[in-house]
């Protein structure tokens, strides 16, 4: 089989140099933003690697390029390795949501060796229907990311958080319609063809599944499969969280992946 062709992908690392290096891996239609709940508990205890997909960036920011796709989770997979290569990175922590633990799983399985410690929340190693993916990506592509920033609300959020913060809910709307439609739809299109399940038994690296008790993207479930299928793996449900539990619960969240990643490297 032949190696994939990595995708560029912007990446900033920060934080002590001689703290252990944790990648951050961002859900798809997300920035590295995701993450600004969890830097209280990560920041001065680990150098942070976080990167933004394909088409995706920080408003004002730097956005990585995203050419025509459709792209693969090898081909994210081998980005994230690059981007590793390049910043002098031998091995690391990952923890992906989403998107981000697909290609987080890719990695570990792939390069055993770079991986120390990986967390993967509210994530899927299979996640059909592939048609679905497809149809999606033919969307964004014609009209843009705006047109899918309703659903995506009601994917990442439950309806008490979305009322009860909406500064939060327009935060994260605001990225998703800022998003490169080329980038946003190759991504659906390597999540439509992504079918990790026979590589997860080859993860040695340890591994915490974090799945929302309310996702409907990603129900717990799916959690369960990657957790039963990773030896060693464990398995936490954060209640009252949908798709991107580290926000609506960052607490949780965050004390949870200190807890299992402090001390791997």
């Amino acid at each position: 089989m032949s190696e994939p062709v990595p995708l560029r992908l912007a990446a900033r690392i920060d934080g002590p140099r001689d703290a252990p290096v944790l990648v951050l891996g961002n859900s798809l239609g997300t920035s590295s933003a995701l993450w600004q709940r969890q830097l209280p508990a990560l920041a001065g205890r680990f150098r942070l690697l976080r990167y933004e997909l394909p088409g995706h960036g920080l408003a004002g920011g730097e956005f990585s390029p995203a050419p025509a796709g459709p792209y693969t989770v090898a081909g994210l997979g081998a980005g994230v390795l690059a981007a590793l290569d390049r910043l002098g990175v031998a091995r690391a922590l990952y923890c992906g949501v989403s998107l981000g633990g697909m290609i987080g799983m890719w990695v570990a399985a792939t390069a055993p060796d770079r991986i120390a410690g990986l967390a993967l929340c509210c994530t899927s190693a299979h996640l059909p229907p592939t048609q679905m993916w497809r149809e999606r990506a033919v969307t964004v592509r014609a009209n843009g990311t705006s047109v899918i920033v309703g659903q995506a609300v009601g994917r990442w959020f439950t309806p008490a958080f979305a009322d009860r913060e909406p500064d939060v809910t327009a935060e994260f709307t605001a990225g998703l319609a800022a998003t490169r439609p080329a980038g946003y739809a190759g991504c659906c299109e390597a999540i439509a063809a992504m079918d990790l399940r026979p590589q997860l038994a080859a993860i040695t690296a340890p591994t915490l599944v974090i799945a929302g008790a309310d996702d409907p993207a990603t129900p717990p479930w799916h959690g369960a499969v990657i957790a039963g299928s990773i030896p060693g793996a464990r398995l936490k449900v954060i209640r009252g969280a949908a798709h991107l539990a580290n926000v609506s619960q960052p607490g949780e969240v965050s004390a949870a992946l200190v807890q299992h990643v402090d001390g791997l490297t």
